[in-house]
């Protein structure tokens, strides 16, 4: 495998025309003097921080793990998310879990709860046996946070095959 070179010199470039770019704006924006300018932004780090946004998250994060049977994480499984006061079937994000079986979506700010489910429609373990959410998962919001929560999944006996004929 050939991986590319970086090359310092175009690198430099760019920082350098960025740089150039703010100190040529700068006095239209501000009435700071030069010597304050370039001690502040010294370091193309300090200039990028300074040019971020500074505003306030307007969203909070609900983060999870779906878990199996054998409580190992689980790749692919659709995570439905909806408001508790919605009706059941108005989804209204729809995830995937990643390949260490986690997931996250960004919800509105404010005191809201959120109900998790799982479709696991087509899902099954190894040796073909159907799986099920134990239970859904209810996430309380109160402002702009993370919320982090697991959801597990088990093997559905009542739907396995040959499960009927065994049951005398």
């Amino acid at each position: 495998m050939i991986t590319p070179k970086l090359r310092a010199q175009v690198l430099t470039r760019v920082t350098a025309a960025g740089f150039l770019l703010v100190v040529i704006l700068q006095p239209m924006f501000s009435a700071t003097s030069s010597a304050t300018f370039s001690a502040t932004f010294s370091s193309p780090n300090a200039l990028l921080a300074a040019l971020a946004p500074k505003g306030k998250n307007n969203y909070a994060v609900i983060a999870g793990t779906v878990w199996g049977p054998d409580d190992h994480p689980v790749y692919g499984v659709k995570v439905r998310i909806r408001r508790a006061q919605d009706k059941a079937n108005k989804i209204r994000w729809e995830v995937y879990s990643d390949h260490m079986g986690e997931f996250a979506q960004r919800v509105p700010t404010g005191e809201t709860d959120y109900i998790l489910t799982a479709d696991l429609k087509g899902l099954k373990t190894t040796d073909g046996r159907p799986l099920r959410l134990v239970k859904d998962v209810t996430v309380h919001i109160y402002n702009d946070e993370r919320e982090d929560t697991g959801l597990h999944l088990t093997v559905d006996e009542a739907g396995a095959p040959g499960a009927a004929a065994a049951k005398p």
